[in-house]
């Protein structure tokens, strides 16, 4: 497949072309817009506790959504629930990526999405310690919440990022979580953690936090006042 990305950084969107007979899976909900000649199909993909798995725990979608070619240049515009940024992440047999909750936007079939428990010392704050771990041979699109970053760590280098703009990276790179001891207040990350990552390998993060967003809708809504 060939992913071509409009409208950067603020408000992107992917155009996923297939040659005739590919497919792409996508997040359920995503897809902006299609050309004619292709089909969609959702299904809980892996079976129902894989599917319950990826959503109660990854934070992915129950269905996820294939759309098949029958047509040469059949395409698909797939885009994110928050406005943001846009990357296409190449996975090899030699490196996976992991993609923090909410971030997997699509894939090629050739690339396998589980979502596993990446211990306890990865935990990112609300969101848990789950990750998408995509595997495989083939590309993955990701979307950001803000504008999107790609930092590659030299082995031994490290940096620090708040968990909430943690977006993906490659599992060659060790993470060690904890508290943000006066480096960023809880009142930005909601729950205080920062993630220490050491490379070898590459991190991707984002500007924007939807945490944040959240908390700050709730404090605003009237609504969600008692």
């Amino acid at each position: 497949m060939q992913v071509a990305i409009r409208h950067q950084p603020g408000f992107a969107i992917a155009r996923v072309t297939m040659a005739k007979g590919e497919t792409v899976k996508a997040e359920s909900g995503a897809m902006a817009a299609m050309s004619s000649g292709v089909a969609i199909e959702a299904k809980m993909e892996g079976g129902f506790m894989k599917a319950l798995k990826r959503s109660a725990l990854g934070g992915e979608s129950f269905f996820v959504t294939t759309y098949s070619s029958d047509v040469e240049g059949g395409w698909v515009d797939v885009a994110a629930y928050l406005p943001g940024d846009i990357a296409v992440i190449p996975v090899t047999a030699e490196r996976g990526v992991a993609v923090t909750r909410g971030s997997w936007l699509a894939n090629e079939p050739s690339v396998a999405m589980d979502t596993k428990w990446g211990g306890a010392k990865n935990l990112f704050g609300g969101e848990g310690g789950f990750i998408a771990h995509m595997t495989g041979a083939g590309q993955v699109v990701v979307a950001s919440y803000g504008a999107l970053d790609l930092n590659e760590l030299q082995p031994g280098e490290t940096f620090t990022v708040d968990s909430g703009h943690l977006v993906a990276y490659d599992d060659s790179i060790a993470m060690k979580t904890r508290t943000a001891s006066g480096i960023m207040t809880s009142a930005k990350s909601g729950e205080g953690l920062v993630v220490d990552m050491t490379g070898p390998g590459r991190v991707w993060t984002q500007s924007r936090n939807p945490g944040a967003l959240v908390s700050w809708l709730t404090e605003v809504l009237p609504f969600t006042r008692g």
